[in-house]
C-alpha cells in the first residue's frame, strides 16, 4: 500500500492525531507539506493555513490521498512515526535482531526474517500498541520507497485483519 492509499484507508481520527501531532511537534514539515500541496491545488497557502484546525486537517488529507501527492503523504507518515512512534518503530527492529539508531531507523535492512517470527514481532506490537498505528506502521515499512520489503510481511498484511486499514 502505498502512502496515499494509507491515507484513503485510514480513520478520520488518526489522521487528525497525525497532523495534531505534525502541528504540535513538527510544524516546518507540516507547513512544507501544506504549502507543497497548495501550489499543486494551485492555491496559497495561507489559505489553508487560515481553515480551522478540523478544515485544515481535512483538506490535508484529502489532499494527501492523491496518487500525485504520494510523495507528502510519505514525508508526513515519515515525520509522524519517527516521532510519536518511535519506540514501536525500535521494538520491531528489536523483536526482530536488526540494528537500528535510537530513532528505529535502520540503514541497511537484512533479508526478511522467517514468516513466523514476523508474526511473533506483529504480536508484540498488537499487544503494545494501538492496531491501526501498528498496521499504518507496517503498511509504510512494507513499502519503503516504493518497493515492497519483506514478501512474507506482505503475506501477513494481507491475512492478519487487525492489519487491514479501513477495517479497524
Amino acid at each position: 500500500m502505498r502512502a496515499h492509499e494509507i491515507f484513503q484507508n485510514m480513520s478520520p481520527a488518526l489522521s487528525v492525531e497525525i497532523f495534531g501531532y505534525l502541528q504540535r511537534e513538527e510544524r516546518p514539515v507540516l507547513k512544507a507539506a501544506t504549502q507543497g500541496l497548495a501550489q499543486q491545488r494551485k492555491l496559497r497557502a495561507v489559505f489553508v493555513e487560515r481553515k480551522p484546525p478540523n478544515e485544515r486537517f481535512a483538506w490535508l488529507r484529502n489532499a494527501v490521498s492523491n496518487k500525485i501527492s504520494d510523495l507528502y503523504a510519505q514525508h508526513l507518515l515519515r515525520a509522524w512515526l519517527a516521532g510519536a512512534h518511535k519506540q514501536m518503530l525500535c521494538d520491531f527492529l528489536d523483536s526482530l535482531g536488526v540494528e537500528h539508531d535510537d530513532e528505529g531507523m535502520s540503514a541497511q535492512l537484512p533479508d526478511s526474517p522467517p514468516k513466523e517470527k514476523l508474526a511473533e514481532a506483529l504480536a508484540q506490537l498488537l499487544a503494545k500498541y494501538p492496531a491501526e498505528a501498528v498496521a499504518v506502521y507496517l503498511q509504510a515499512f512494507h513499502d519503503l520507497e516504493g518497493e515492497a520489503t519483506w514478501p512474507p510481511l506482505g503475506e501477513l498484511l494481507r491475512e492478519d485483519d487487525r492489519l487491514k486499514l479501513g477495517a479497524l
